[in-house]
């Protein structure tokens, strides 16, 4: 049996035992075949990460009793939503031997229609919740990932992004339920008022808010997540936008940003690369067996054939139809007399038929497929460095990373999401499994990414569970001052160590020397 380290076989054989008489033996998932259910399956060695076992609470009563076996037994837990969070880790932990407290079997959704919110338990996935909206006829919107099959509480919690004016995801969280390290229940907000009508309608409450504090760190389990909706809106008005050369980069954003800083532009858009849309639509080797860089004749050639620019922009306005018109006609005239290849027109108004596309809040799961571009078991990490936005800077950015991506033999797929101050430089990072020899240069070529970023002032918004130490350690001020207070939290509230051992590069007392 495999176990996690400190832990001994028979420790964790007697909580495998309390587990399941807590929540059911069916609920308790320990064999060969389970454990690599559970692991990364993007990974170049899924086995690093490999859980001892992974355990499936209904409620949240049940969670409360995990926490408090685990605590017992000092074995250590890895909570997941869903675990579709591919290309950052999936389902696996980062402490190979951790056991997997998998939610996904917590699926209860309360959707207050009035006033556009919704408490949604961490299984709930973005279908689950479309599905909801739909079959009772609520006029609201929800904002979806590319990817659309993971939880939507779980997104929220890793800064997921989306395409609508709701497109921040975490900026939508209102309000937490969450079993901390100790088996303790606390709400954030108001809700932290025994019968608050206000959970998920003011954020703050009184006090510290915490609600934050709980995204992308080990402090507690979230249970229930309230989570903000967008009022359908009587028209989506917009275009999508060809450039025809890389460096029409730096002049697109410029062009671009004083209207989302201004608040014209409400979403969040991303300008992204030909591969970005290619590599759901084709393979590499529909197009040349060669394996080095692709010569500008495929390049041109898959242009041509999907009637895509170098770089590709989709921009919508929602909300009354005149007033989407209206700036719909403001950001043409941003583009007057620049070299624009095509502009292609997108329109919605209500009591048209359903538009069908995440823009309009419609989860998605095609761009799955860019894991197949080259073919055999394919997969991608993610490398997403935020850097200030301004087109001169991303083209330097652009520059060098292209580069990077040349030196290592991989084809560049990326894209540039405009937040209201901020560029947010998304890639991923394709590659194909079953080729060892591609498989030896990823990881070189992601440290070389962190390294470019770090030696610019650039710091990743998330990564990939290989990574989040290395990642933590460039956010360096004060000689690492933030991760000595997120290790003081973790001490505080986890005494006993035993939540998401490594999340983003915080790690328990008991096994901090070990990681130095």
């Amino acid at each position: 049996m495999m176990t996690p380290p400190e832990i001994s076989t028979a420790q964790l054989a007697a909580a495998l035992k309390a587990f399941a008489g807590a929540i059911g033996a069916a609920n308790v998932f320990s064999t060969d075949e389970d454990r690599t259910d559970y692991g990364d399956h993007f990974a170049a060695d899924e086995s690093r990460h490999l859980p001892s076992a992974a355990l499936a609470p209904k409620t949240v009563q049940e969670v409360q009793a995990i926490v408090r076996i685990a605590n017992q037994y000092k074995v250590p837990l890895w909570p997941i939503s869903r675990g579709k969070n591919f290309g950052y880790g999936g389902s696996a932990p980062v402490l190979k031997g951790s056991v997997v407290l998998d939610l996904s079997r917590m699926k209860a959704i309360e959707v207050d229609p009035d006033n556009g919110t919704v408490l949604v338990e961490p299984g709930v996935g973005f279908f689950d919740l479309h599905d909801y909206l739909q079959r009772h006829k609520l006029p609201l919107w929800l904002s979806v990932p590319g990817n659309s099959w993971g939880s939507v509480a779980g997104n929220a919690l890793d800064r997921g992004v989306g395409y609508t004016p709701y497109g921040d995801h975490s900026a939508q969280i209102c309000g937490l339920e969450v079993v901390l390290p100790t088996g303790e229940i606390v709400r954030t907000g108001m809700g932290a008022m025994q019968g608050s009508p206000n959970w998920q309608l003011y954020r703050n409450g009184f006090g510290p808010g915490w609600d934050q504090m709980f995204c992308q760190s080990n402090f507690g389990i979230v249970t229930k997540l309230g989570l903000w909706l967008m009022p359908e809106p009587e028209a989506v008005i917009g275009a999508d936008f060809e450039f025809d050369k890389p460096e029409d980069l730096g002049w697109v954003i410029d062009t671009i940003m004083p209207l989302r800083r201004e608040g014209l532009i409400r979403q969040s858009p991303s300008l992204g690369n030909w591969l970005r849309s290619a590599a759901v639509m084709t393979t590499r080797d529909q197009w040349t067996q060669d394996k080095g860089p692709l010569g500008e004749d495929v390049v041109n050639a898959i242009r041509k054939r999907f009637n895509i620019g170098w770089w590709s922009v989709q921009i919508r306005f929602y909300g009354p139809l005149e007033i989407a018109e209206a700036s719909l006609d403001r950001l043409k005239h941003a583009f007057n007399g620049k070299p624009v290849l095509a502009i292609k027109p997108a329109r919605w108004v209500k009591g048209d038929p359903p538009e069908g596309s995440p823009f309009s809040g419609v989860p998605v799961s095609f761009p799955l497929a860019n894991a197949n571009w080259y073919g055999g078991r394919g997969g991608h990490i993610g490398y997403s460095p935020v850097l200030p936005p301004k087109g001169d800077l991303a083209m330097d950015q652009f520059k060098r990373t292209y580069e990077l991506y040349r030196q290592y033999g991989i084809d560049y797929h990326a894209s540039f999401a405009m937040g209201e101050r901020s560029l947010t430089n998304v890639n991923q990072v394709l590659f194909d499994k079953d080729n060892p020899e591609m498989m030896k240069r990823v990881d070189g070529f992601f440290h070389a990414l962190v390294g470019d970023a770090r030696a610019h002032g650039y710091g990743e918004y998330r990564t990939h569970i290989d990574y989040m130490d290395l990642v933590a350690s460039t956010y360096d001020f004060g000689d690492g001052a933030l991760r000595r207070l997120n290790e003081r939290v973790k001490d505080a509230l986890d005494p006993n160590g035993i939540l998401a051992p490594g999340k983003s590069g915080i790690w328990p007392g008991r096994q901090r020397e070990t990681k130095k």
